[in-house]
């Protein structure tokens, strides 16, 4: 008799994005959206990414305060990178905007355990 294998994906801890991912940045998308990078190392960082529930657009909404409706999110699997973009609260550069090019949107996705 084989012992059956545990699946390794239901099996994992949950690890920061930030240990996952080797880039994670946010610019501008044109003056009224922005956009976030994320780029893993291998194929199995990036496919953990893109199964996690953290980073479905529900939950990516849900950290920007969004509709979902409102977060697009494109999968690139041959170059281990997923990106994100949605509407910017404040047009960039209108008074207010405390983030001029987009550079530092992606800091709600730091916390993110996947």
């Amino acid at each position: 008799m084989v012992a059956s294998q545990p699946d390794e994906s239901m099996s994992q801890e949950a690890l920061p994005l930030t240990d996952l991912a080797n880039v994670i940045r946010s610019k501008n998308a044109g003056p009224l959206c922005f956009t976030v990078d994320l780029f893993f190392s291998n194929s199995q960082a990036y496919a953990r990414a893109a199964q996690s529930e953290a980073l479905q657009i529900n939950s990516v909404a849900a950290c920007y305060g969004l509709m979902a409706s409102q977060v697009r999110r494109f999968e690139l699997p041959h170059i281990f990178a997923i990106k994100l973009s949605m509407p910017r609260t404040v047009c960039a550069g209108n008074p207010g905007d405390g983030d001029l090019y987009g550079a530092q949107q992606h800091a709600p996705l730091l916390s993110l355990m996947l």
